[in-house]
């Protein structure tokens, strides 16, 4: 199973996309604005927030080979509107409606009451509503669960067992109509196994 952490920095990113044919200075301005609406903003593992994004764009482009300017911005901004002051007005001023058209579907809306069960009701719901995303933002979804699953490892036991039934239940479905991560998935799915 491969893992994507090599781009632990915009820099780093940037010298891995070199001679791709993506429109680095377009990727970077999402990058910079990912960067300051999530600012220091740490992951539940401990390293910054940005490491997280440029892990799912990593995924994305070097494991997929998606190139598509919008797809790739998106999966950068993927997680500011559910995570930070950002809205997808904000998203869609700053880099056109397609880009937060994406960033919106794969936004999860915030649960109904702080009970544990209408959170996770929501989120179920949320996770259900992914199946008649467009593709795009599929792609962004798929890439984003690469990264939070890659090292379930790392996360508590019992966060990993209930995150492992939620992304075979939920994303390897999505993951079918898409060949490179269809087998990523099954790849990881057998590292995993011993948390069925």
């Amino acid at each position: 199973m491969e893992v994507f952490t090599h781009w632990r920095t915009w820099d780093a990113a940037r010298a891995g996309l070199a001679g791709s044919g993506i429109d680095l200075d377009r990727l970077e301005r999402a990058a910079v604005a990912a960067q300051r609406w999530h600012g220091g903003q740490l992951r539940p593992t401990g390293v910054p927030y940005v490491e997280h994004l440029l892990e799912a764009l990593e995924a994305l482009v070097r494991g997929a080979g998606v190139t598509d300017p919008a797809i790739l911005d998106a999966v950068l901004l993927h997680d500011v509107v559910e995570d930070t002051g950002a809205t997808v007005a904000d998203i869609e001023a700053a880099f056109g409606d397609e880009v937060a058209e994406l960033v919106d579907w794969v936004t999860e809306p915030p649960a109904a009451g702080p009970r544990r069960q209408a959170r996770r009701a929501a989120r179920s719901a949320y996770l259900r509503r992914l199946r008649d995303a467009p593709r795009e933002a599929i792609l962004v979804k798929l890439s984003d669960r690469v990264s939070n699953v890659q090292r379930l490892d790392q996360m508590p036991p019992d966060f990993q067992r209930r995150y492992y039934a939620e992304t075979v239940t939920y994303i390897l479905p999505l993951a079918e109509g898409e060949p490179w991560f269809a087998a990523w998935f099954a790849s990881w799915r057998e590292r995993f196994a011993h948390l069925r």
